[in-house]
């Protein structure tokens, strides 16, 4: 549709604020791209659930495989829907109706496939358990659910006559993954089956932009989170190619599974291609095979991203943004701008419309707001916190970020982790990307420290590589090359220990803002360059 570009450009420029922004670089696809009644913007030509989408699947490719767990058992797409079709008659028989909860406390692998989708042929709503999470916190979730039935380790999958719920349709809620903040309950996100889909449309266009039929994607992180569950083992359904799925992350076991596999698309962490580039025998290894290097969740150093532009010399690398309620990919960096753009996460996809709410904020930074198909149906059970999140068709993501006139997105930090020092905002997450950028610093954390006059100051904890030293001084003329004088840390603690993350892998900035020993304010620097 190439008048929707011209359509969508004009609606942007008459009204900027009140529609979102997009930039001047527009670099995915956006054909059958409307916008709808709902004011949204949405795919043309989806299909109209998750289990349409696999059953056209399984008709086209039934002999090819669907899901491969690596140690263990496999299925072809015709065994995948069979197989999910007895779990659908199982939990038919005893008792779960339309809208029922079921929830998945499987780990990685096939039968968490398969409970998945059998869930869903049943009418059921998937409530993915994450399970990481101590038992309370997983009671918690159970409880909040309202959960009928629950799929156990150990235990065999409900089995019955096949069984299709034939009347599921875009809205209907398929999912609800129960979201891990760093204090509070967690909350659940439904997520509709158009929200999946569209974000499956999303990644074919964007993350692994040119996929075919000859894919195979490892899955490494866990598919109750929404990167491995809808960017991966849904693309792999919608394309009928496998899906090698790594039952627990270890770093040589994954580069064994890239390996033995042939997997050509690979995800993971900056952190996780490190420790991987970073394995002895990395360089003996054969990763020529490998098409796709996807990272997300924190920008990748750009001495990283040349590594790994040498290390996987025939693959595209690109760097994904986006938040459980999103339902995965909001934005995303392709592989041809990596390397002179590694802060950014890229671009707004095809159907997402951006905006910031700029007011309190300065330097052209403000939080983000999303609009679009991808956007969940609101909070399980709450609705109060449904009303404040998303005001007027817009998600407030609670990420702070800027958008340059290309279109380029930078997130520069969480609302509640900005510093505000002597009426100066301290983006933590800025410090955090140029403390990171140092080669001896495996991790790190920027937090505001109390202080009588000014409020805040700035304190980082910084986590040493193994086997590599630093000291502060060096460390904080690094940053001062990179950063203005108010932004530099104030107070520093380098420990050899790793930060405190929660369940989810998010690290607990409340416990290091209370927990740690800052010692003695450093002396002030003078920046190099400001930032």
């Amino acid at each position: 549709m190439p008048g929707f570009e011209r359509e969508r450009t004009a609606v942007m420029s008459i009204s900027e604020e009140k529609e979102g922004k997009i930039g001047r670089i527009q670099p995915f696809d956006s054909s059958g791209v409307f916008r709808g009644e709902d004011g949204v913007l949405h795919y043309e030509g989806l299909h109209r659930s998750l289990v349409e989408m696999l059953r056209e699947t399984a008709e086209r490719v039934p002999d090819r495989e669907a899901v491969v767990e690596v140690g263990g058992s496999a299925l072809t797409y015709r065994e995948y829907w069979d197989a999910a079709a007895r779990v659908a008659g199982g939990l038919a028989a005893a008792g779960i109706e339309r809208g029922d909860r079921v929830a998945i406390r499987l780990p990685n692998g096939v039968d968490w496939t398969v409970a998945f989708f059998g869930s869903l042929m049943a009418g059921a709503i998937v409530i993915p358990v994450n399970t990481r999470f101590a038992e309370p916190e997983i009671q918690y979730v159970l409880e909040d659910s309202q959960a009928k039935h629950v799929f156990m380790p150990g235990e065999a999958l409900p089995a019955g006559d096949p069984f299709v719920l034939e009347d599921i349709g875009p809205a209907d809620v398929a999912a609800i993954f129960y979201t891990s903040g760093t204090t509070g309950q967690p909350k659940g996100a439904m997520t509709t089956h158009e929200n999946f889909l569209s974000n499956v449309e999303t990644v074919l266009r964007s993350s692994f932009q040119g996929a075919d039929e000859d894919v195979r994607m490892l899955i490494s992180v866990p598919l109750f989170h929404v990167t491995g569950c809808n960017s991966q083992l849904l693309v792999t359904a919608r394309l009928g190619v496998p899906s090698v799925i790594l039952p627990a992350f270890n770093v040589k076991d994954f580069l064994k599974a890239v390996v033995d596999y042939r997997t050509d698309c690979v995800v993971g962490t900056p952190a996780i291609f490190w420790l991987a580039i970073n394995q002895p025998d990395f360089r003996n290894l054969d990763v020529s095979h490998v098409r796709w290097a996807v990272y997300g969740g924190a920008p990748m150093p750009p001495e990283q991203v040349i590594q790994m532009m040498h290390d996987f010399p025939n693959a595209r690398l690109g760097n994904g943004y986006g938040l459980t309620e999103t339902s995965s990919v909001t934005t995303f960096l392709p592989h041809e701008y990596c390397e002179d753009h590694p802060e950014t996460v890229g671009f707004a996809a095809p159907v997402s419309e951006l905006r910031l709410e700029t007011e309190g904020f300065e330097g052209g930074a403000g939080e983000l707001l999303v609009r679009g198909p991808q956007v969940v149906a609101g909070y399980w059970r709450k609705e109060e916190a449904t009303a404040r999140t998303m005001v007027d068709g817009w998600l407030h993501t609670g990420d702070v970020a800027t958008i340059d006139d290309d279109g380029f997105v930078s997130i520069v930090d969480r609302m509640k982790d900005m510093i505000n020092r002597g009426g100066e905002n301290v983006y933590s997450i800025e410090v955090e990307n140029a403390l990171a950028l140092h080669p001896a610093v495996a991790e790190v954390s920027v937090v505001g420290v109390p202080d009588q006059m000014m409020g805040e100051k700035v304190g980082a904890v910084v986590v040493a590589r193994e086997g590599m030293e630093v000291g502060g001084a060096e460390l904080l003329d690094f940053v001062a090359e990179r950063l203005a004088d108010f932004k530099l840390p104030q107070y520093l603690v380098i420990q050899t220990e790793p930060l405190p993350r929660n369940p989810g892998g998010k690290i607990i900035k409340h416990e290091i803002r209370s927990g740690t020993e800052w010692g003695a304010e450093l002396p002030r620097r003078k920046a190099k360059a400001a930032g």
